[in-house]
C-alpha cells in the first residue's frame, strides 16, 4: 500500500484531540470524519487524501479509549497510523475495528509531511520512496492481521462462525 504521509512530531496526541467530546453523539465515520485532528491541525482534512498516512510520535492515542477516535481517522481516508508508539487501548481498538496501527520506533523523526511511503505489512518494511530509505517494524502478529484483514473483530468472529456452520 503506498500513501502520502502527514507528520506529527509532538507526542502523547489524545483521543480527544484526534475526535474532541463534544463530536462523541456521532456515530458514523463520515460525520466524525468532518471533525478528525481539528483541534491540532484545523487544515487535515483538506491535505488528506484517501490512502494517506499519519505519522506520529511516541503515545499515539492515549486519554480515554473511545472507538470515536479510530472511526474518526478511517472516515477521514487515513488507511493507517505509523507511530513511535501507541498508547495501548487505542492500538487495541484500532485491530478491533479493522485500522492498521503500525509501531516503528524512530519514524516521526525520519519521515517528513508530503512523503510518499509504501508499506509491506507482511515483510515488516515501510519504504521511504522520498528518500529511498527503508525502516524495519516489528512485524503485526497474525492474528491481528487476521482480524484486520476482516474489517475487525466482530467481521473477524462472524467469518469463524461460517466456518463452522454456525
Amino acid at each position: 500500500m503506498i500513501g502520502k504521509a502527514h507528520v506529527y512530531t509532538r507526542g502523547h496526541i489524545n483521543t480527544d484531540e484526534i475526535i474532541p467530546a463534544r463530536y462523541l453523539n456521532i456515530d458514523t465515520e463520515p460525520e466524525l470524519a468532518k471533525h478528525a485532528m481539528e483541534d491540532i491541525d484545523p487544515e487535515f482534512l483538506k491535505k488528506v487524501e484517501e490512502g494517506d498516512f499519519i505519522i506520529a510520535a511516541e503515545d499515539f492515542g492515549c486519554g480515554s479509549s473511545r472507538e470515536h477516535a479510530v472511526w474518526a481517522l478511517r472516515g477521514s481516508g487515513i488507511r493507517a497510523v505509523i507511530a513511535d508508539t501507541f498508547a495501548r487501548i487505542f492500538y487495541r481498538n484500532c485491530i478491533n475495528n479493522g485500522f492498521l496501527a503500525i509501531e516503528c520506533k524512530g519514524i516521526s523523526k525520519k519521515v517528513k509531511t508530503g512523503d510518499s511511503l509504501e508499506i509491506d505489512v507482511e515483510k515488516g518494511i515501510i519504504k521511504n520512496l522520498a528518500k529511498n530509505e527503508e525502516y524495519a517494524f516489528n512485524p503485526i502478529p497474525k492474528f491481528a492481521i487476521d482480524i484486520i484483514s476482516a474489517g475487525g473483530l466482530l467481521n473477524y468472529i462472524r467469518k469463524g462462525d461460517d466456518k463452522n456452520g454456525a
